[in-house]
């Protein structure tokens, strides 16, 4: 079965692209915007017309399509993607669908998330993982207040990359006026937002037009690339930019002789021989072995499923993590944040949550400071946040929190807020304090923290100055040559 015979009529085949070497990383990216934009046929494009359907799909699809086909003759694109019941009674998405496609040069997993401001947290989701937002725009109604807030929880969830597809072209006579200012409103917010990597592209998802196949028969005024071909040049985002970072999930002891520390590595990279500090606690060690289920590794990044075996015994526990010694996350009780509120109770201020981040969960009280109004663009002033409000909020916890900033490392800077009493997930947020302090003897609350290499640490915990005084420092370890360099800086 040729799954693409009738989108050929309607569009026409690209010209043959200069052969380019796979790339092997596969790219995430969502379809978002507000409901009825065409998120879910424009994906179902995607599928069909690359091919990604298979025989016994399309049969599915054409018998589910029975009396919905377009004039094209076509079926229901849409039912590719919505599949729970609801969502084809309604017509609308209501969970987060990923699908999976390819092309002779990259490999895609797309998440098509709910336009509806009810499900706004399902669209978070979807947005956490992802390197690239396709962000939807109804030709004929333009930007709205859904297009804005997904816009810019895309942006807080550390996507830089948008494409600006303004759908169902077709339905304004294919109007390169209206296509243009419409592009022009959204380079606007895009900028306020801090993102400048935005293609704009006129397409329409039913008739295939600029999604796999270009539309210059319809649209000879447009000479960009087309959405398949934006999606393939598209750069992944990558957890490189921290040291080594490996929360501890579990603590494996099989026998007396072995004790690992067992994670995901969350960023960076680490092979044996490399020295490592655990938080929150700060004692240092090496890294004597890398194991898996199958084998022993020679080094570990971003992504392995490990087991660290280290030199000595130290307290490592589930929460903890193991750091790079000369690159470690911040610590401390207090933080600044970003988040969406995701439940109809909204955030009140000085409540006691649950926060969760990896394998940590810790009790946190949350004060919010600002609001952000989707129609100026600006940070108001804010008491509590609101179901589906964005806001910033100032985060102090009971006892030492470790992150990195979510701009840095997107697994060590997200989190959820868990209602304490409803166990409902009530926030998603982000890090966006980032310490201030580069080493030395500086104030935290009513604490002393201490960024030193670890032996001369030692010896000054172990004077009489802090002898009486030990529950009142943090050390964290820092190697010679951080040391060296701080004292340098401080020389100049």
């Amino acid at each position: 079965m040729t799954v693409s015979a009738t989108a050929t009529a309607v569009a026409h085949p690209a010209v043959e692209p200069e052969r380019a070497t796979r790339d092997t990383r596969p790219l995430r990216l969502i379809t978002c915007g507000s409901v009825d934009d065409g998120k879910s046929t424009l994906i179902g494009r995607l599928l069909w017309d690359t091919k990604a359907v298979k025989e016994d799909q399309a049969a599915t699809l054409a018998r589910d399509s029975s009396g919905k086909q377009n004039d094209l003759g076509l079926p229901d694109f849409a039912l590719l993607l919505d599949g729970l019941q609801a969502e084809r009674e309604q017509g609308i998405t209501i969970d987060v669908a990923y699908r999976y496609f390819s092309t002779d040069r990259r490999s895609f997993i797309v998440a098509d998330t709910p336009g509806h401001e009810q499900y706004t947290r399902n669209m978070a989701t979807g947005a956490s993982t992802a390197d690239l937002a396709v962000l939807l725009v109804d030709a004929r109604a333009g930007l709205l207040e859904q297009t804005r807030r997904h816009a810019t929880i895309a942006t807080l969830m550390g996507i830089r990359q948008f494409v600006l597809a303004v759908n169902k072209i077709d339905l304004i006579g294919y109007d390169r006026a209206r296509f243009e200012e419409i592009t022009h409103e959204f380079k606007e917010l895009a900028l306020s937002l801090g993102v400048k990597q935005v293609t704009a592209i006129p397409l329409s998802a039913l008739k295939g037009e600029n999604v796999v196949y270009d539309g210059r028969a319809a649209m000879p005024w447009y000479d960009g690339p087309t959405l398949v071909e934006t999606l393939e040049k598209a750069t992944t985002r990558s957890n490189q930019t921290v040291g080594f970072r490996l929360p501890v999930q579990r603590v494996s002891r099989p026998g007396e002789s072995f004790r690992g520390y067992q994670g995901t590595v969350a960023g960076g990279a680490v092979k044996p021989g490399d020295s490592v500090t655990i938080l929150p606690s700060g004692m240092v060690a090496n890294v004597k072995q890398i194991v898996t289920f199958d084998l022993v590794r020679n080094a570990a990044v971003a992504g392995d499923a490990i087991t660290l075996v280290l030199d000595r015994q130290v307290d490592v526990s589930r929460g903890d993590m193991i750091v790079s010694i000369d690159s470690q996350p911040m610590t401390g009780r207090k933080f600044d944040a970003q988040m969406v509120a995701l439940q109809a109770e909204g955030i009140e201020p000085g409540k006691r949550y649950w926060l969760k981040s990896g394998s940590r969960r810790q009790r946190v009280s949350v004060q919010p400071a600002s609001q952000l109004d989707l129609k100026t663009g600006k940070w108001d002033k804010a008491e509590r946040l609101p179901m589906n409000g964005i806001g910033k909020v100032h985060l102090v916890f009971d006892e030492q929190a470790i992150f990195d900033t979510y701009g840095e490392n997107r697994t060590t800077g997200a989190f959820i807020l868990i209602d304490p009493d409803s166990h409902n997930t009530v926030a998603g947020g982000m890090i966006t304090g980032r310490s201030s302090e580069i080493g030395g003897i500086h104030k935290d609350d009513e604490r002393v923290i201490l960024s030193l290499p670890a032996d001369l640490a030692d010896k000054l915990m172990a004077t009489e100055l802090f002898a009486n005084r030990r529950h009142d420092v943090d050390v964290r370890h820092t190697s010679a040559g951080r040391a060296a360099e701080v004292l340098s800086d401080l020389d100049r």
